[in-house]
């Protein structure tokens, strides 16, 4: 039995609230269960220098925790002055994630940067980050084509992730942290709305796994993502 009583294959609640920062041109609160993350979506002409000149944007994501997002306080990274190592991969992989699905030529010579913040940490903050974040990305590309800055939506299609483990010796889909904590085999599945495999994250905390309990998380993965993307769709119209 799951800490939380779910089934196997059953997410936490999932929410998307848009429009909640005034002064981004798109963002979204997101939540899976008690885990809050607050994206925005900040539209920049500057590039970095190395894209200057090729006709083309950029689409790239920072991520951080607030002190209480954890049951204990965390010390801000600014004040230690320098990120993590666990902080840079993530915001490298929201911004990999968003970028499989952006027509960076259609975007122009323009960076868009997702800021994702952990208001509230209960497991999964990277793939509700890049679940919310696509949310946030289409806001601020519809701001952009209202305003005749883009002539067509650079949005390709959806991307949403979703995290699954080995629990108890069962697969499981969505873990929360008591379950991530103490989880035989962790794994983050980033997937397009066509079923489309951006990346796959998976490791054997205990016992290494065997390929057909990769495939049975795989699958568990799939049917989150399908969810997950309905969800995008219902919210955004």
């Amino acid at each position: 039995m799951r800490p939380s009583k779910r089934a196997p294959d059953e997410m936490r609640a999932v929410s998307f609230e848009r429009g909640v920062m005034r002064h981004a041109e798109g963002s979204c609160l997101v939540k899976f269960g008690e885990t809050h993350v607050l994206v925005s979506a900040t539209l920049e002409e500057r590039l970095p220098p190395w894209l200057k000149g090729q006709g083309r944007g950029w689409v790239t994501a920072e991520y951080a925790m607030l002190p209480r997002a954890t049951h204990d306080r965390t010390r801000r990274e600014s004040t230690t002055g320098k990120q993590s190592g666990r902080t840079q991969e993530i915001q490298r992989l929201i911004g990999r994630s968003l970028r499989s699905v952006t027509d960076l030529v259609a975007l122009g010579e323009k960076q868009i940067t997702l800021d994702c913040d952990v208001l509230q940490a209960d497991g999964g903050t990277r793939t509700a980050s890049i679940t919310g974040a696509w949310i946030a990305l289409y806001d601020c590309l519809t701001w952009m084509k209202s305003r005749s800055m883009v002539r067509e939506m650079p949005l390709k299609q959806h991307v949403a992730a979703v995290s699954c483990g080995i629990y108890e010796g069962t697969a499981v889909l969505d873990l929360d942290y008591a379950e991530d904590s103490v989880a035989e085999t962790d794994a983050n599945f980033v997937m397009t709305g066509t079923g489309g495999i951006v990346e796959i994250q998976g490791t054997a905390e205990k016992t290494p796994f065997t390929q057909d309990e990769l495939l049975s998380l795989l699958a568990l993965a799939r049917s989150g993502i399908d969810q997950l993307v309905s969800l995008q769709k219902l919210a955004v119209g």
